[in-house]
């Protein structure tokens, strides 16, 4: 079996040389060369034959970003992105997400804890992850992004919260999901009769800086959740990273439960977490979306939903649209979907389930 050829790129000789160490422990991976900057890193990439490409959000000379711009219309090369855990580095991470990154590593604010063996184990996956991604046939450009004329908290404000709530749209997905998101949720009528709950897996500190962005293309509101608060219908609530999100009737209204439990799954945030407890609350209506990402988060959820509820609509996301065919493959093989969708007409399809 051929290794997986990597390229790490950063600015600091020492995390170079850090995840050059990490990534040699595993007999499945080679790290072909290493470079300092983005320049550097792009003149390294067209002289080797790489599967993945390791990067320095925050760099000198040529930023992790226009290295990122680069590589995607050079070299399209799967990237993993190392990211800083301080805002500016979370919101760079979610740009580059959204330019084509297939996934991204938190630097520990103590860099030695990079060492532990569940950091280390954490790399090697998303490595081995991104070396499956076909990113030639999922050519990133700009112009792909949905651009949605920006409104501001006040003029969204108008238009939600709106009527009772009786149906929910709950949307679960991992790698290659803010990508996914952001095709999905600017397609969603600022009209729907639901809130949006989604969860989707991501450390502390990055759903904020992912929710923001989403709310900037979206006639939805988008926002992290909080603990406690009600949901309404127009809004879309983000589960925080390291945070199972679940709900709670009160009266005539559902409040947003934070759980700060045992990962479920695998995960903490929880796809399943979040259709396990969506069992328990009185609902017209349902809509549950599995979207691209890593093994099998929402199937026993969406499985136990389904046995519980009459009401469940599920759709998952088509394999041709996925970054990681893993997830809504899951719950396809096991006869769950009720419907499949390429990322471009989920929303569209949402809209029409809700009638509007």
């Amino acid at each position: 079996m051929d290794k997986i050829r990597v390229l790490v790129v950063d600015d600091s000789a020492f995390i170079r040389k850090i995840i050059k160490d990490i990534l040699s422990v595993d007999k499945q991976i080679q790290v072909v060369d290493v470079a300092k900057n983005g320049k550097e890193a792009i003149e390294k990439l067209m002289l080797n034959e790489v599967d993945v490409v390791t990067l320095d959000v925050e760099m000198p000379i040529m930023n992790g970003i226009l290295t990122l711009e680069k590589i995607m219309k050079e070299k399209p090369t799967p990237v993993v992105m190392l990211s800083s855990l301080t805002k500016s580095g979370a919101d760079l991470t979610i740009q580059a997400l959204n330019l084509g990154a297939v996934d991204f590593i938190t630097k520990p604010s103590n860099i030695f804890k990079i060492n532990d063996e569940e950091i280390k184990s954490l790399i090697i996956n998303k490595i081995k992850t991104a070396s499956k991604v076909k990113i030639s046939r999922r050519h990133y450009t700009k112009r792909e992004i949905v651009k949605i004329k920006k409104e501001n908290t006040n003029k969204k404000s108008i238009n939600i919260g709106f009527g009772q709530v009786e149906s929910i749209i709950a949307i679960g997905t991992s790698t290659g999901g803010p990508r996914a998101l952001q095709e999905v949720l600017p397609n969603i009528s600022k009209n729907v009769k639901a809130p949006i709950v989604i969860v989707q897996h991501m450390p502390p500190g990055f759903t904020k800086s992912l929710a923001e962005r989403l709310n900037n293309i979206s006639e939805v509101l988008v926002k992290e959740a909080e603990d406690g608060e009600i949901v309404k219908n127009g809004v879309a609530y983000i589960a925080p990273g390291d945070k199972h999100i679940k709900f709670k009737n009160e009266g005539n209204k559902i409040k947003i439960v934070l759980d700060d439990g045992q990962k479920v799954s695998g995960h903490k945030p929880s796809v399943d977490a979040m259709f396990y407890s969506l069992c328990e609350i009185d609902l017209r209506k349902i809509i549950a979306v599995v979207m691209t990402g890593m093994g099998s988060d929402g199937t026993k959820g969406l499985n136990k939903l389904k046995q519980v509820k009459q009401n469940v609509i599920s759709i998952a996301e088509d394999e041709s649209t996925c970054v990681v065919f893993g997830m809504p493959k899951s719950i396809i093989n096991l006869g769950l979907a009720d419907k499949v969708f390429p990322v471009n007409l989920i929303g569209k399809e949402i809209n029409k389930l809700m009638g509007v």
